[in-house]
């Protein structure tokens, strides 16, 4: 009995695995078995497109977490207070080109999310293979791209406290440094505006020291040619670079670009010092409005001067091809009583201005400073190795009047007007279009400027003058400290 029942009991077991493999087979091999099993992108999974919004997300708040507030960066834009925006105090028009506010820049995070999906949607229907990814996740050779082509905007960012500033101390950089602007020597006695350091928004800014800027300006000469606000950045960083003490091994070399005081003069020209362990050589030259200064009689002594708008001042064309780096800078003496006090007369090709427009003040001023750059543009090709900047104005802050009407700067509060600058474009609109398709650079340090009014010299002085408020310089150590790093991070 047992004996008969195996072959059936075989037949059968061989029968279910045949008729197994059929389906299975039939399974793998059919559109319509396989309809009914979820295949696997129907399966709920992450989107590879959300995985990197919520990268970005991430990276967007912990940095603003890091902030001082710690403020969320989305809501700090979409409700953006009065704190959180730039002062827009009035500048005059003989200061600025253009308008002297301060628009705020806002991202478009839509337009960010479309770019990534068409980014993603190229990628796949050309079937490329990914860029490897840096530790934040950004495409190395994209992050490589962008930052060759674009750059940094050093003029975007905000002001943060840093107690390891100031960068020198204000009562022992008596070499470099003139009295009146160090503040450390008056009756002032707040000093929280020397512990504020620009961070700019999308980039790291290289901390500077003097040991770094002297190997990176090695056998070289930088040259500041301005008014008088050029000779505060020149103080500045000469303090900086020698962390404001007196150096045996820098060598006054004023006499090599003929910078001596004259006969009854109050002082030089200019200056220029060199560091001998570097061969470095720091210049500043006295040129108010960045024109061709030339006695219409010079037998008179009281002669009437003429102010060449179209041509650059015979200092920079002399010594030009001895500069490494050069920044210029004007603005501050356009205006028609200081025209008059000096007795400069127009000039435009070499003979009296007759054109009405440019007998305008901000006319003069516009000719003068596209033409002084279209110049220097002209001559880079011959010195490939030059660097030239063209610095935006430093804006004033006299409120209730102007510097002999009364007008006053007297607070003392860091960034009560605001602490963020969000804008993309420059708020010297004039310098921005000047330099516009040339190789002259900007070095935009007008926005971040305007929110310190309580880093300029006030009341404050050695000898001071009831009535009379300074709202245009700066205390050093000080706000012109920040236009030298933002200047040495783009060397």
């Amino acid at each position: 009995m047992k004996g008969g029942l195996k072959v059936p009991l075989i037949s059968l077991i061989l029968i279910g695995f045949v008729c197994a493999s059929v389906i299975i087979l039939a399974y793998l091999k059919s559109p319509f078995l396989s309809y009914w099993t979820p295949s696997q992108d129907r399966v709920f999974q992450i989107s590879p497109d959300y995985k990197v919004k919520d990268e970005e997300v991430l990276r967007e708040r912990n940095r603003s977490g890091q902030s001082e507030e710690n403020v969320n960066f989305e809501s700090s834009i979409s409700n953006s207070s009065t704190k959180d925006k730039v002062t827009e105090e009035p500048i005059t028009n003989t200061e600025i080109e253009g308008s002297a506010g301060i628009p705020p820049s806002f991202t478009q995070k839509g337009g960010e999310l479309k770019a990534l999906e068409e980014k993603n949607s190229s990628r796949e229907q050309e079937n490329e293979v990914a860029a490897p990814l840096n530790s934040a996740g950004v495409a190395i050779e994209n992050m490589t791209s962008d930052s060759k082509d674009h750059g940094c905007n050093y003029a975007k960012g905000r002001w943060v406290t840093d107690d390891s500033r100031p960068l020198y101390s204000g009562f022992h950089c008596k070499r470099w440094l003139s009295a009146m602007w160090a503040c450390r020597l008056t009756q002032r006695t707040d000093f929280e505006y020397e512990k504020l350091r620009w961070r700019p928004r999308d980039c790291e800014m290289e901390e500077f020291t003097g040991v770094k800027f002297l190997k990176k300006m090695e056998n070289k000469t930088l040259a500041f040619i301005g008014d008088s606000l050029g000779r505060q950045q020149f103080q500045s960083l000469m303090c900086m670079i020698t962390g404001g003490e007196d150096r045996p091994d820098v060598l006054d070399v004023g006499r090599d670009y003929g910078l001596v005081k004259a006969r009854h003069a109050v002082r030089p020209d200019g200056w220029a010092y060199r560091f001998l362990r570097t061969q470095t050589t720091i210049l500043y030259y006295w040129s108010a409005s960045l024109c061709n200064l030339t006695p219409i009689n010079a037998s008179n002594p009281l002669t009437d001067y003429a102010m060449h708008l179209d041509r650059p001042p015979a200092f920079l064309s002399r010594f030009l091809p001895r500069f490494d780096v050069l920044v210029l800078n004007t603005g501050h003496h356009w205006n028609r009583g200081k025209l008059n006090a000096n007795r400069w007369v127009m000039y435009v090709d070499g003979v009296p201005n007759t054109n009405r427009k440019i007998a305008d003040i901000n006319g003069a001023k516009n000719l003068t400073i596209h033409s002084i750059i279209k110049w220097v543009d002209s001559q880079l090709p011959k010195y490939p190795g030059l660097k030239a900047f063209y610095r935006t104005i430093s804006p004033r802050h006299f409120f209730n009047g102007d510097w002999n009407t009364g007008g006053t700067c007297n607070n003392t509060t860091p960034l009560s007007g605001g602490k963020e600058v969000l804008q993309d474009e420059s708020s010297d609109a004039g310098a921005a279009e000047a330099v516009k398709g040339t190789a002259v650079k900007l070095l935009d340090i007008t926005a971040l400027s305007q929110l310190r009014d309580e880093g300029h010299i006030s009341r404050y002085s050695i000898k001071s003058t009831p009535g009379v408020q300074d709202c245009l310089h700066w205390c050093l150590p000080g706000v012109p400290d920040t236009w030298n790093e933002v200047l040495f991070a783009q060397l």
